[in-house]
């Protein structure tokens, strides 16, 4: 007779073969997994080592036919399979009904689109965990619900999950588990942008990760993180070498997460002024390897400041939506770089007049007048150029940087001379009137 492990790497083959075949495997694993499963396990009884082989198949099993549903996009049998695995997480032992209801949760988030069922599952084993008094398991499941929360913009209700599992696993001391949810915590307060906390955070993840050992991915997070909030602060040379440390652990562990850190690597090359440099980072081993649509919007945002094009930076705006207007950590950079560029495009283009009309400073950046003129109004108002704005002729009127006269500055010193003078005479006067 077959044995199951041999069943299951039947099924596995079988799956990749057709539409039939398909069926037919999931009739085998479906067999495997719960019908036969259950009775063999009754029929295994005191043979430990018979129970033991049987659990580990039905794991296989489990797992294969979960992956077969993701490959599928079969969102409904996925969640109708964690309801129907129910009997053999009671014979298996906890670690690894862990692993298998984890392991059908990432493959529901494979499936695109899946992610309020997602919540709606992670909400379901959570509470099933907690009737079951499986904590270790229901912190895990609590934590990746918080993760879709956040990923969902639900700030508070993210915060408020994450503030009751850390007074639970800081109990513990599950170091492990608190690293991942400091971190979450440390990307919520960010995009609340609550720098503090955010830090505080990171903080607080980098102290519990540096009491154990932690996987390279978990390193390459906090190291990101750790440029994400340098980022924030204008230091971007720093940001830059923490991308580049969690971009060289990621390549090595994680290829699908690399992608986007190359990205934000970029950024801070463009933030920094050295978008000459982009070119040549895009063009390594490295930076081949891992182009994607992210890479090619940071390239053409480069070539737009570089030639310093508004019209081109509006391009790329336009054209990588997604990656660029659509990502918190780079939307909030590159409009205070679009602000940059207009401000230089505007002192470079009013320099030679002392008198210019708004409407022909705004065709020549290809703006509208409005926008032009509120900008010119505010770089005014701080003191990048000396001029007014003339409403009924619509104009700009450039004065020349007003001279500080330096007889002003002496004065003041003379008079604080003359203070401490008086002072000195006083103290003199009240020690002659007591002697």
């Amino acid at each position: 007779e077959e044995t199951m492990e041999g069943r299951v790497k039947r099924a596995k083959e079988l799956s990749s073969k057709g539409e039939n075949e398909w069926m037919e495997a999931e009739a085998e694993l479906r067999k495997l997994t719960i019908e036969e499963g259950t009775t063999r396990s009754r029929v295994a009884g005191g043979n430990k080592t018979l129970a033991a082989e049987i659990a580990k198949a039905r794991e296989e099993a489990a797992l294969a036919l979960a992956d077969l549903y993701a490959q599928r996009g079969s969102s409904e049998k996925l969640t109708c399979l964690l309801e129907d695995l129910r009997p053999l997480f009671a014979v298996v032992p906890k670690a690894k009904t862990a692993k298998i209801v984890r392991a059908i949760i990432d493959a529901v988030s494979r499936i695109p689109g899946t992610t309020e069922l997602q919540l709606k599952l992670c909400r379901e084993q959570a509470a099933w965990a907690r009737e079951e008094k499986r904590t270790f398991l229901r912190q895990r499941i609590e934590t990746r619900l918080a993760s879709l929360l956040f990923a969902t913009k639900d700030y508070p209700g993210a915060l408020a999950l994450i503030g009751t599992l850390l007074s639970e696993v800081k109990r513990l001391d599950d170091k492990l588990l608190l690293v991942d949810i400091h971190l979450l915590e440390s990307r919520v307060h960010h995009a609340l942008r609550n720098l503090p906390k955010s830090k505080a955070a990171l903080t607080a993840a980098r102290t519990a990760a540096n009491a154990i050992y932690v996987p390279p991915s978990a390193q390459a997070e906090i190291d990101c993180q750790s440029g994400t909030l340098h980022a924030e602060e204008k230091d971007y040379k720093t940001a830059y070498s923490y991308f580049y440390e969690g971009f060289e652990q990621l390549s090595s562990v994680d290829e699908k997460n690399a992608g986007p850190v190359l990205k934000y690597m970029l950024l801070c090359k463009i933030m920094s002024g050295n978008a000459e440099d982009v070119a040549s980072i895009v063009n390594t081993k490295a930076g081949l390897k891992y182009s994607n649509s992210g890479v090619d919007a940071m390239t053409a945002i480069a070539e737009a400041y570089k030639n310093r094009s508004l019209k081109e930076f509006q391009a790329a705006l336009h054209k990588y939506a997604e990656d660029l207007t659509q990502d918190i950590i780079v939307h909030n950079h590159l409009q205070s770089l679009y602000d940059k560029m207009l401000e230089q495009n505007i002192c470079r283009l009013i320099e030679p007049y002392s008198t210019v009309e708004i409407a022909y400073i705004a065709k020549l950046i290809d703006l509208p007048i409005q926008v032009v003129e509120s900008k010119m109004s505010q770089m005014i108002l701080d003191k990048v150029f000396c001029g007014t704005l003339d409403q009924g002729s619509g104009a700009l009127i450039i004065y020349e940087d007003p001279e500080i006269d330096e007889a002003y500055n002496f004065a003041i010193e003379t008079f604080q001379t003359l203070g401490n003078v008086v002072n000195s005479l006083m103290k003199r006067s009240q020690k002659i009137q007591v002697g």
